[in-house]
């Protein structure tokens, strides 16, 4: 069993910068493939990064190429979404999320039910 529990997000302006971190109880935080997801008003839960369980491998989603930054750290339990040149159409509450099944060189990071643990969301608000 895996909690995690998102923090970090905020309002910033367009083209500002904010860092989640998600925090992962438990003591197998290694052996999961961990992901961030978003989702708008309206709009499917959608990929946004993903990190294999090693960290040596990264996933990104073409709308955050070049922008975003997803890092974990094994020792302290704790994945990382560093959000730079923020744009309104990212405002939205995101989750991170752990998978037992995802490993390095896998190509599914991207499909949500890969994913064995959610947490409860953070709120990111973009303002233009």
């Amino acid at each position: 069993q895996v909690q995690l529990v998102e923090s970090g997000g905020g309002l910033v302006q367009a083209g500002g910068s904010l860092r989640l971190s998600c925090a992962a109880s438990g003591r197998s935080f290694s052996s999961y493939g961990m992901g961030w997801f978003r989702q708008a008003p309206g709009k499917e839960r959608e990929f946004v990064v993903g990190i294999s369980r090693s960290g040596r491998s990264t996933y990104d989603a073409d709308s955050v190429k070049g922008r975003f930054t997803i890092s974990r750290d094994n020792a302290k339990n704790t994945v990382y979404l560093q959000m730079n040149s923020l744009k309104p159409e990212d405002t939205a509450v995101y989750y991170c999320a752990a998978s037992s099944v995802l490993g390095d060189g896998s190509s599914r990071y991207a499909r949500k039910y890969d994913y064995d643990y959610w947490g409860q969301g953070t709120q990111v608000t973009v303002s233009s």
